[in-house]
């Protein structure tokens, strides 16, 4: 698909470049009879209220219905989320989400008895249980990390509250996808030439690519001029977004809203603020890499709309998404024949939606599903698409080998390595076309991307993270966030991460308002943490071998079975000090020296 092909309607997809739902429930009325069979899951799961300590029997009845129910519910809510993604405007599927998510509410608030029971129980009961019942072992890890939070889980009658507060807390997160997915309708822009190109959330990155400077700056301009006529109202909803986190929290007894979204998936907080300072200490590096960028674009002023452009004029090249695939393809090659194998079966199975359709959802996701991961994709044809769809199936194949190889009560993995295996996989294809070319001039072009990883996922994310972090510092202080507060924020973020050679035109001030990561809660700051672990895992697997990818496939197979900092240790990677960060940094700085003599 061209660069700037007129996007069509859903129904006007080639059904082949679309992912298969039919692998989840063969249509809708399959699935709207699945959701009616469920409606007596909340009653089910209720009878066994007061009952978890009770006996080992009861115990394990309970845990081993909850994960069956558990995979039921996955299925349901995956359908119905990739669906309504499909076309967000479509209100069939706004409705069948929402239904959804309301079952889903209740189905937890009949649960809220799950914890305060667990915690309840004494450790010498539990003991007594397990020899009595040696099959519930399975659920050691499970039971331990419930009881890890025994000092932030509350009554019954307060945990059945927050339960059922959860569908409210989902407001603001569903009002900015709605608005911005499918309300917000943007002018076309002039390019140098006075033609007309689309300007909408999926196509605006690869207008920022353009070698069309003039393109570039009014694609910015009516961007965020757009979300600019509406920042009050976004402000509001970032606002409720981060009230939300902060009452949350404060209800469970936390001290922050930062110990609030760690804790519970056991990543120390020092992770967190050593990350934002590490980058602060290397902040030079970002400085002389804007610099050479204006030497070498030949601009007497950089501005931000010039970031994303290509550095050099041979990035322009387009890579359809066939081309994209084979390269992705041969780039884990190195990681095994059954990797492979799955990868080959997931491109054949329709696993991923390819190309953008009105009213779809903007940038891209892998989510897992008990049938198989599926992915959503914006392929624009550009090299970006291609590292983009090697990012997005480093995280399928995260979810199918732990699924495989994990109980479903242990399959899923927590957000703190959800970004390893993906940036893993970037930097393997990097290291693949690397490999592929002598010609000097094609690996500066390389080299410039690689650099460009750097800067929008370990610098970038970083700035995000500091700004979240520093919202919710305000919020929880009693200070309201409004539009001004948070484009001063932002702005003044910019002006640091870039410095004095970059011209930090004021327009940006309203990028936070279009980041939907901002509705996750304490979400970016794992892009950079998981980029750092991934340069480490990709050179070692590189560097060793055989032994290496063993290490790192039993990473993969190994969903939550244990804390995060353990898992990544059993790949060789010891994220609880900050060597991994200041070794991603350091490389960054020597590739800006590498790019430097190349361009001399």
């Amino acid at each position: 698909m061209a660069k700037d092909a007129k996007i069509l309607k859903r129904c006007e997809m080639d059904p082949a470049l679309c992912w298969n739902t039919a692998d989840l429930y063969p249509d809708d009325g399959a699935w709207a009879a699945a959701l009616e069979a469920a409606r007596a899951l909340p009653e089910e799961i209720a009878a066994y209220r007061g009952r978890l300590g009770e006996s080992a029997e009861t115990l394990y009845a309970y845990l081993c219905r909850l994960e069956e129910i558990n995979r039921q519910v996955e299925q349901l809510f995956v359908y119905a989320f990739i669906k309504n993604d499909e076309d967000t405007a479509n209100p069939a599927y706004q409705a069948m989400k929402g239904r959804c998510f309301s079952f889903i509410v209740q189905l937890s608030s009949a649960g809220a008895f799950e914890g305060p029971e667990l915690v309840a129980i004494p450790q010498e009961t539990l003991d007594r249980f397990y020899r009595e019942k040696p099959e519930l072992e399975k659920f050691r890890r499970y039971l331990d990390k419930a009881r890890l939070s025994r000092d932030h889980i509350l009554s019954p009658a307060e945990e059945n509250l927050l339960a059922a507060a959860a569908e409210v807390g989902s407001g603001p997160s569903g009002i900015f996808h709605a608005y911005t997915d499918a309300d917000m309708k943007f002018p076309a822009v002039k390019d140098g030439d006075g033609d007309d190109h689309a300007l909408t959330n999926g196509s605006y990155l690869s207008l920022m690519e353009s070698g069309d400077r003039t393109l570039r700056e009014n694609a910015f301009r009516e961007f965020y001029a757009v979300y600019g006529g509406s920042r009050n109202a976004l402000a509001a909803m970032l606002n409720a977004e981060v009230r939300k986190n902060v009452f949350f929290a404060r209800a469970r007894k936390y001290d922050s809203a930062l110990q609030g979204a760690l804790q519970p998936v056991e990543v120390p907080e020092a992770v967190y603020h050593n990350l934002i300072e590490a980058v602060h200490r290397n902040i030079d590096k970002m400085h002389r890499y804007m610099a050479l960028r204006k030497k070498v674009m030949g601009l007497d002023e950089l501005h931000m709309y010039d970031l994303y452009a290509g550095m050099i004029p041979e990035a322009d090249r387009e890579i359809s998404f066939a081309e994209a695939r084979e390269e992705v393809l041969a780039a884990t090659a190195v990681l095994g024949e059954e990797y492979t194998a799955v990868l080959r079966q997931a491109f054949a199975e329709r696993w991923m939606d390819v190309y953008e359709n009105q009213g779809k959802r903007s940038g891209a996701y892998s989510i897992g599903s008990p049938v198989h991961p599926y992915v959503l994709l914006n392929h624009k044809d550009t090299l970006d698409s291609a590292f983009t769809l090697a990012h997005e199936m480093g995280h399928a194949m995260h979810s199918y080998l732990s699924s495989k190889n994990q109980p479903y009560i242990y399959s899923d993995y927590v957000l703190f390595v959800a970004e390893v295996a993906s940036t893993c996989n970037e930097a393997l294809l990097m290291q693949h076309l690397l490999k592929k070319t002598e010609d000097k001039r094609q690996r500066a072009v390389l080299i410039n991307y690689f650099l460009e990883q750097f800067r929008t996922t370990l610098y970038r994310q970083t700035m995000f993270a500091e700004f979240e972090l520093e919202i919710h510092r305000l919020a929880e202080t009693g200070e309201t966030l409004t539009a001004e507060t948070l484009c001063k924020i932002y702005y003044d973020l910019n002006r640091r991460y870039y410095g004095e050679d970059v011209v930090i035109d004021r327009d940006i001030e309203m990028e936070w308002s279009r980041i939907p990561h901002f509705y996750r809660n304490f979400y970016v700051y794992q892009y950079a943490t998981g980029f750092s672990a991934a340069m480490a895992l990709s050179q070692r697997i590189l560097r060793e071998g055989e032994s290496a990818v063993q290490d790192y496939l039993r990473f993969l197979s190994g969903g939550c079975s244990t804390d995060p900092v353990s898992l990544l240790k059993m790949a060789g990677v010891d994220m609880s000090t900050p060597q991994p960060v200041n070794e991603a940094l350091a490389l960054f700085g020597q590739l800006v020296e590498e790019l430097e003599e190349l361009l001399a």
